[in-house]
């Protein structure tokens, strides 16, 4: 079977996961993904599918774009078509563009919604980080939007920590809840809160 992310791959994402402006959305942002999964691999059905979708899934990153999932998205198809079978592209086609929502997506199989679960659950394990690295996410991501004002940024990114708030639960899998859930909402409500303040 044809490896889905050789060196040539990983070294071309590499170089748009390095560009200036990734503060948060770059290789240490993969590089702990690709640990978290190392950790779940036995957890995961199709754990090269999932890499796949961990090395794909920011590739195209514009804070100023909406369609960065959908852009992600395709080029992961014109890099994978040749690697692997049409159903297994659609699988890691449809993690990467759940990352706009992080709402689970349909898939054909319960193996293959499991695994997007556990990916979509490692893109935001961040939020449910020790304090520190978790402040250091959130500074990143705003450096990443420095373009927009401070008021703007204020309203918007409140709307966006408000809507995993009043999710039921922000992770999907119970390992993730277990782990991340409790640290994640204080620190989105500690977030809420200096947001108010500032």
């Amino acid at each position: 079977m044809t490896e889905l992310i050789d060196d040539k791959i990983r070294a071309e994402l590499e170089v748009l996961y390095r560009a200036p402006d990734r503060h948060y959305h770059g290789t240490a942002h993969v590089e702990a993904l690709l640990g978290l999964a190392k950790t779940h691999a036995g957890l995961l059905s199709d754990p090269e599918a999932v890499e796949a979708a961990i090395w794909f899934h920011d590739a195209i990153y514009d804070s100023t774009a909406k369609d960065n999932e959908a852009s992600s998205a395709a080029l992961a198809v014109e890099r994978l078509t040749e690697r692997t079978d049409p159903a297994r592209l659609a699988r890691i086609v449809a993690m990467i563009e759940a990352t706009a929502t992080h709402r689970l997506p349909a898939l054909d199989t319960p193996e293959a919604t499991s695994d997007a679960a556990y990916f979509l659950d490692m893109d935001l394990a961040v939020l449910g980080a020790e304090p520190d690295a978790f402040d250091a996410y959130e500074d990143g991501v705003r450096r990443e939007y420095a373009w927009v004002d401070d008021a703007s940024w204020r309203t918007g990114r409140a709307a966006v920590l408000k809507n995993f708030l009043d999710r039921p639960h922000l992770f999907h899998t119970p390992t993730f809840r277990e782990n991340f859930e409790d640290a994640a909402r204080a620190n989105i409500h500690r977030s809420l809160e200096k947001l108010r303040q500032s």
